[in-house]
């Protein structure tokens, strides 16, 4: 097209690919304004009019609305700065469609119903904050007005669930699971009961620090585990002499002494402090953080309840 060329719309149509009606919206917002008219009134336009069409389909083929186009060819604001506007926009887009598709990989792992897949989609919108929130919630609920173990607790708010940008569905499928419980008054109750047994320990002067905990953690997993691995049943006669390992550690971890009124209390801790949603706790927290998988503890504690238990009489 010659500088001094005039075209119709119709015309600059035809040179664009663009519809005559688009054209003549973007005139008629004056974002593409005539360079000229005939005497009967129609738009002529001309080498400048054509240079801004082609930057106002550019523009808008990036998604920039058209009073930002307006502002940007009144030199109101730069290219830069809409082209930054416009790219964390685009960020946020982008994790929102990431996040909606890992909620129906979820949901069509889980074969959710429709309010399953509207609470999904609700808990896996929250912030960062408003998760940290909920599981804070949870953690005050529990151990709040207790003088439990400060570095349980700590440790405790120190796990948080991060969950990244672009989860998976797994990850999602995980965050769900880990809201609901937390939200669970079952649970709730349960978690504060072994919160209450913390507090008995520290106003008995026997506080456990989390390295003799997981020594003694570390023990069952070790010995029930060989036992479970052998076939050995709770009730068998070779259960007692591992059930006497295990209470005589607790004992002395405990400054206590492995007699009968030991093992009462031992076993009702241990009937209390079992439950394995708290293991699930841990594990949907690896599964959104990201953590290596730790061996199974239900199995082993459970052995090991059940082996004081039979022992008890």
């Amino acid at each position: 097209m010659d500088d001094d060329t005039l075209r119709t719309i119709g015309e600059l149509a035809g040179l664009t690919g663009l519809p005559v009606k688009t054209i003549r919206f973007w005139s008629d917002t004056g974002v593409v304004p005539p360079t000229a008219r005939t005497p009967a009134g129609y738009r002529l336009y001309g080498a400048e009019a054509l240079a801004r069409l082609d930057l106002v389909r550019t523009l808008r083929d990036l998604g920039v609305d058209l009073a930002t186009v307006q502002r940007l060819l009144d030199r109101e604001v730069t290219v830069a700065e809409v082209a930054e506007a416009h790219a964390e926009a685009l960020d946020v887009q982008i994790r929102t469609l990431r996040l909606r598709r890992s909620v129906l990989r979820a949901v069509a792992r889980r074969g959710a119903t429709p309010e399953e897949m509207e609470l999904m989609h609700k808990l896996a919108k929250l912030t960062d904050g408003e998760r940290r929130r909920l599981i804070n919630d949870f953690i005050d609920e529990a151990f709040g007005d207790l003088d439990a173990s400060p570095e349980f607790v700590a440790m405790m708010r120190a796990a948080m669930p991060e969950l990244p940008e672009d989860p998976t569905g797994e990850q999602t499928e995980a965050w769900v699971e880990l809201a609901e419980l937390v939200q669970d008054p079952d649970f709730r109750a349960a978690v504060r009961r072994t919160a209450e047994y913390q507090a008995r320990d520290q106003a008995a002067g026997t506080p456990v620090d989390p390295a003799a905990n997981q020594a003694l953690v570390d023990l069952v997993r070790s010995r029930a585990g060989a036992a479970l691995a052998t076939g050995i049943t709770p009730d068998a006669a070779q259960a007692v002499p591992v059930v006497a390992e295990l209470a005589g550690a607790f004992a002395k971890t405990f400054a206590r002494t492995d007699d009968p009124e030991f093992r009462r209390w031992l076993l009702d801790r241990m009937e209390h402090g079992s439950d394995p949603r708290y293991e699930r706790y841990w594990q949907l927290l690896g599964t959104i953080n990201g953590w290596p998988p730790k061996p199974a503890l239900v199995p082993v504690f459970t052995w090991f309840t059940a082996a004081l238990r039979a022992q008890a009489g």
